[in-house]
């Protein structure tokens, strides 16, 4: 893939920020928020896709679609590391997996259904040799980060432009089911696929689904996320934060965290580091200034670990 830092123009990054805002909006309605033409919009798509490895993908959130979300870390021996990510990013219940820390250790994303057994916790990582350390927090409240995302890729709208693209969600939200099994997977694959694609792939109506998504889309339980390559917006440098904060401060200061443009994720989680995060920066010098001017000035953060990201090995749309 080559660089695109410097190829993207202002309709590539305006067209991001839209699919940003709502990842099915019709490319005729983009077209015009933007002052664009349809083909325009197509032609960018297409060529975003295929240069910047842009993908939408439909996914549930966790808090309204009954699930439970972990961070589990793993550390493995050297030579077995890339074994045992792959291995993990092809179960299902794994959202995304990352090697960092100089590729000794993975750390998962996992959702579960609220009540299951956990099994991937309690008894399918303690079974391999290859994994000297298993450690697992359990994400309490997500404060940025799933339907809300990297703010680095939404800059360009103005408030006007982002009013008229932000879906509506109301409601409360209605839980999946089996029967949603097919639709998930689908919309996975591809968050843009036509209501005649997804009637084929569930065996519904075109009618159907379209109402069917609809409820999921109006309750929040389901949300269209955009993967895009964060160099082609600047962010070559990526890490894991892990911070221990006083309870008392905690809300504050994630609040105050889900501000700040450089986080794609910020969490509250169980363990020894109650709040963790994740943030996209320039360079190793624009990573250093977030974690000594912006991070350092708060004064309830007491310990911080770094744990640079080296390689996604599954983000939400490789299924």
């Amino acid at each position: 893939m080559r660089d695109m830092t410097t190829a993207l123009d202002d309709v590539d990054r305006a067209l991001i920020h839209a699919l940003h805002l709502d990842g099915r909006a019709p490319f005729t309605r983009i077209g015009e928020v933007l002052g664009v033409s349809t083909q325009t919009v197509a032609r960018r798509y297409r060529r975003l896709r295929a240069e910047a490895s842009l993908r939408v993908v439909g996914l549930p959130d966790p808090q309204r679609a009954g699930q439970a979300e972990w961070m589990v870390r793993l550390t493995a021996t050297p030579n077995t590391a890339r074994d045992v990510a792959l291995a993990l990013s092809r179960r299902a219940d794994t959202a995304w997996v990352k090697l960092v820390s100089g590729g000794t250790e993975i750390c998962v994303n996992v959702h579960t259904p609220a009540a299951s057994d956990h099994s991937l916790l309690l008894r399918d990582v303690p079974r391999s040799a290859s994994i000297t350390a298993v450690s697992a927090h359990q994400l309490l409240h997500r404060y940025f980060g799933g339907p809300t995302a990297w703010l680095g890729r939404a800059d360009a709208l103005d408030a006007t432009q982002v009013a008229a693209l932000t879906p509506v969600v109301s409601g409360e939200g209605k839980p999946l089911t089996e029967d949603d099994d097919a639709l998930m997977t689908a919309l996975q694959r591809d968050g843009r696929a036509s209501l005649a694609d997804l009637a084929a792939a569930t065996g519904w109506s075109a009618a159907t689904v379209a109402r069917r998504l609809a409820d999921l889309q109006a309750g929040g339980t389901v949300f269209f996320d955009l993967e895009v390559d964060p160099a082609a917006l600047g962010a070559t440098t990526h890490a894991l934060l892990w911070m221990s904060v006083a309870p008392a401060h905690l809300d504050a200061v994630a609040r105050e965290l889900a501000t700040h443009p450089e986080l794609a994720l910020v969490a509250a989680t169980t363990g020894p580091a109650n709040l963790v995060a994740h943030a996209l920066c320039p360079d190793a010098a624009g990573l250093h200034h977030y974690l000594t001017r912006r991070l350092g000035a708060l004064d309830a953060v007491h310990t911080l670990e770094t744990a640079p990201v080296l390689r996604t090995l599954k983000a939400a749309a490789s299924r």
